[in-house]
């Protein structure tokens, strides 16, 4: 029996980009799902999502959860902005870095958080909070809430020494993510743990991850007020 030549996801990319520019999928149209691309084009789902999340980073196409995959109306150019882990962006600053684990228990999703992760009221979600320093000085609080029924393994994993972002990366790397940048005033407790004064402008991340439509973790990281976050397009 012959084998079929294995499909790049560069030729899925280049075969939808050639479509959008040449108007075949005008702007503002659905295109077709991943399932029916991926059997359009003899590969793996994974295949059609990877050339179509490099799509929307290059501002062809826009990917909405639950809405499909849509042709952008007004092309934009993109800045890319990478997110590294607390470990790695210490270390870029030439510092010393350590990981200190403060709080771990398992809890039942409150409200806010059902309804951030799409879980049911009361899933069981292990709450971890933890503390990564650049020379000993305060540079990010992580708070994470992680979806047990999705990652079950996370319930007795080992965090004492690696953080849960690290070891959800290599354990149960996501898929998609939502991300959000706020600009917040430390209350009290936000200020003991940065070191800082209360009422100090800081800059807070949120994260939202799924893995092939299941929903991960909702996380939380406060910086330090000197941190800068920095682009490039």
């Amino acid at each position: 029996m012959a084998s079929h030549k294995r499909i790049s996801f560069q030729v899925v990319r280049d075969e939808v980009k050639r479509r959008i520019e040449s108007r075949i999928w005008p702007q503002g149209s659905l295109l077709p799902t991943e399932t029916q691309l991926a059997e359009e084009f003899n590969c793996a789902r994974a295949t059609v999502n990877r050339a179509l999340r490099e799509l929307a980073d290059q501002g062809f196409v826009e990917r909405k959860r639950k809405s499909g995959t849509r042709v952008t109306k007004e092309p934009q150019r993109q800045a890319k902005l990478e997110i590294s882990l607390a470990r790695q962006a210490v270390e870029k600053q030439n510092s010393v870095y350590r990981y200190s684990l403060v709080e771990r228990n398992i809890v039942y999703s409150p409200g806010w958080l059902a309804s951030q992760l799409d879980v049911e009221p009361n899933a069981r979600i292990l709450q971890v909070v933890c503390m990564h320093y650049a020379d000993n000085r305060p540079f990010q609080l992580e708070e994470r809430w992680i979806n047990i029924e999705t990652v079950p393994e996370v319930e007795h994993a080992d965090l004492n020494v690696r953080g849960p972002n690290e070891w959800l990366l290599h354990a149960a790397p996501f898929t998609e993510a939502e991300i959000s940048f706020s600009a917040i005033s430390a209350d009290g407790r936000l200020a003991e743990f940065m070191g800082t004064t209360t009422g100090t402008s800081i800059i807070q991340l949120e994260r939202t991850t799924w893995k092939d439509g299941q929903p991960i973790t909702f996380a939380r990281m406060t910086h330090h007020p000197s941190y800068c976050i920095r682009s490039r397009y």
